[in-house]
């Protein structure tokens, strides 16, 4: 995989860190998860659950280690510092200021590993007036403007059915991480990478924000409507709704055909994208009284046959189990840790024809403490007493069965 041999030290808790390492544990990078004895990761204790396991974490959690190490005991910091030194990134979402209050800012980043990358995920940024706020997903969602484009047509907004900010923040993480590590091998040395919550979800805006920006124009949620193309959206059918997207001419000309309504091609209400999308709810009115008449999967095949984009609205216990899902293999089966199968979605990347595999389930807390401290020549006495004074917490990982698809 491209990244074997890349050691990451990931420090990381909840969604976006955990997203952006298991990008990176997907490539191929070793993801060495260190997480607190007390309980570890807080997403450990969200649900849903199965049994004792959260789904929550186990989601975001796949291909790496678990060294369980309280970071704020003297030992604790010196087998970080010991962990950090044979490192090549190291990977944070604290609140801005916590790693430098828990004695590792980056001078001292800099001379424990001349080398590492740090990369730091926070809430609102470096600086300005919010610099030092906490912040999570739903929250930066709405102060970024993100939810004020999400709802029904009639002016109420939701959040986004996703923690889309955690998932993408810890995305463009992951960019940097890579972009930073082929920096390094070119002689272009960089040290610190930083993004946050807020700038993630403001650089999500695009044409959107651009209106804003430009125009002095606040766009407002189209509900399940393109907000500037037209026909794009969700339309009824007699039996499920679809979604059709006509986003090209030609598009336009053959959807015209396909439905019985050639006129309306050359119609000077929708002859073009823009007038279309001026007179969008007479032309949605137009080809909802057509698009009644036959039911979903008629349509769906006709317009396909077209090469005009379309599809049905599944929920997810329908995509899990549909034709596409499975002939991509995306769902994995792994044993985790106390012998129980869980089946997990692999990374969404194919290398040379090959996908991405889910290797080792997420891991059990502290599953792999032992093993890494050995590893950087913590003998099995010390391991013993630091367990014994409750600086770490070690258990034993099963022998892997990962890979097989379902």
């Amino acid at each position: 995989m491209p990244l074997q041999g890349i050691t990451v030290i990931d420090l990381s808790r909840a969604l976006a860190g955990p997203y952006c390492t298991t990008m990176l544990a997907d490539m191929g990078a070793e993801i060495i998860k260190v997480e607190s004895p007390r309980g570890g990761d807080p997403s450990r204790a969200w649900p849903p659950f199965e049994g004792e396991h959260s789904l929550y974490f186990d989601s975001a959690n796949r291909n790496k280690k678990s060294v369980a190490v309280d970071l704020y005991t003297i030992d604790g910091k010196a087998l970080l510092t010991r962990m950090l030194e044979n490192a090549d990134v190291l990977v944070e979402n604290y609140k801005l200021g916590t790693l430098d209050a828990m004695g590792f800012g980056p001078e001292v980043l800099r001379q424990i590993n001349p080398d590492l990358i740090h990369m730091s995920i926070n809430a609102y940024g470096n600086k300005g007036p919010l610099m030092t706020r906490p912040g999570l997903d739903q929250v930066v969602q709405g102060i970024s403007g993100l939810t004020s484009v999400t709802g029904d047509e009639d002016g109420s907004t939701y959040r986004v059915g996703l923690p889309i900010v955690d998932i993408t923040s810890g995305m463009t993480a992951a960019f940097a991480v890579v972009s930073m590590l082929l920096g390094r091998e070119r002689g272009n040395q960089s040290r610190e990478a930083s993004t946050s919550l807020f700038e993630t979800a403001l650089a999500l805006s695009a044409f959107q924000g651009q209106a804003a920006l430009s125009c002095g124009v606040a766009p407002t949620p189209q509900g399940n409507n393109h907000p500037s193309i037209a026909p794009y959206g969700a339309f009824p059918t007699a039996t499920e709704p679809v979604i059709i997207a006509v986003s090209t001419e030609r598009h336009w000309s053959s959807f015209c055909s396909l439905i019985g309504r050639a006129e309306l091609a050359d119609d000077p209400r929708f002859s073009t994208g823009r007038t279309r999308s001026i007179h969008r709810q007479e032309l949605s009115e137009l080809i909802e009284e057509v698009l009644r008449q036959e039911g979903a999967d008629v349509w769906i095949d006709g317009l396909s046959e077209a090469g005009i984009p379309c599809g049905p609205i599944y929920n997810y216990a329908q995509v899990m189990d549909c034709e596409q899902t499975q002939a991509l293999g995306m769902v994995q089966s792994v044993q985790r840790s106390d012998g129980s199968e869980l089946r997990l979605l692999r990374g969404p990347i194919s290398v040379d024809g090959v996908p991405a595999s889910v290797r080792t389930a997420p891991p059990s807390l502290g599953e792999d403490t032992r093993a890494v401290l050995e590893s950087i020549g913590i003998s099995p006495e010390e391991i013993g007493r630091l367990e014994n004074s409750g600086t770490v917490q070690a258990g034993t990982r099963m022998a892997a069965t990962a890979g097989a698809n379902q």
